[in-house]
This record gives C-alpha cells, sequence and structure tokens, in this order.
C-alpha cells in the first residue's frame, strides 16, 4: 500500500513538474514577445485548475497515508495554489490576466513563482523516489 501511494505521488510530481516547465518556457516567451500577453494568459490559465487539482493530490495522499513530514511539506504549496485561484479580483481572465501581466512586475513574479515550484517539484520527486525505493525494500 504504502508503495502504491508513492508511486501515484511520483507520477504525479513528474506531471507537475512538467507544468511547471511549461509554466516557465510560456512565460519567457511572452517576457521575450514570441507570443502576445492574450495568447500567453489563455494558455496558462488553462492548466492553473490541473495544477491545483495536482497538488492537492499529493497533498491528500500523504495526508490519507500518514506520511506528516511530506503532508506537512505540501500544505503550504497546495494553500498557496487555492488561495491564488480564490482571489481573482473580479473582471479578469483568471491568475494570469492580459491586461495586468505586464503591470507592477507581474510577469517577473509569475516566473519567480514558477521557478520557485520547478524546485520545489524536484525536491518532492526524490522525496518521493527515496520514500518509494525504501517502501519496496521493505515489503
Amino acid at each position: 500500500m504504502e508503495a502504491a501511494v508513492f508511486i501515484l505521488s511520483l507520477i504525479d510530481c513528474c506531471v507537475l513538474i512538467f507544468l511547471s516547465v511549461y509554466f516557465i518556457i510560456t512565460l519567457s516567451d511572452l517576457e521575450c514577445d514570441y507570443i502576445n500577453a492574450r495568447a500567453c494568459c489563455s494558455k496558462l490559465n488553462k492548466w492553473v485548475v490541473p495544477e491545483l487539482v495536482g497538488q492537492a493530490l499529493a497533498t491528500v495522499l500523504m495526508l490519507i497515508s500518514m506520511h506528516w513530514f511530506v503532508f506537512l511539506l505540501n500544505l503550504p504549496v497546495a494553500a498557496w495554489n487555492v488561495y491564488r485561484y480564490l482571489n481573482v479580483p473580479m473582471g479578469n481572465m483568471g491568475v494570469f490576466d492580459p491586461t495586468e501581466i505586464h503591470n507592477r512586475g507581474q510577469l517577473k513574479s509569475h516566473m519567480k513563482e514558477a521557478m520557485i515550484k520547478l524546485g520545489f517539484h524536484l525536491l518532492c520527486f526524490f522525496i518521493y523516489l527515496y520514500s518509494m525505493i525504501l517502501a519496496l525494500i521493505n515489503d
């Protein structure tokens, strides 16, 4: 059972790493003016909810399997994703809004957030991998 939890978490983490890289590439394309703000934001907003669900899935899996350290490690990122999604201002297209993405350094902050999430998901990937191997050896 424990190995299955970490295998699912590892797959989920791979998807989240892919999404983080996708966010970084799309935001850097906007920064270099390869795509316009509307196209960038519509691409990124499509993946906000799947990212939220993926992070929540990893958090819930760790809660159910009673791996408290990893649960507490995942909880702030899951809470941040929910907070960001719920606090989208009225009239905005989504978390990423084409009219505001160039204002007040939002592009840089979105890029920084994507980089931090990529580092976090890479850390979680190796934690899940180590835990999966340990669970398979102990079974």
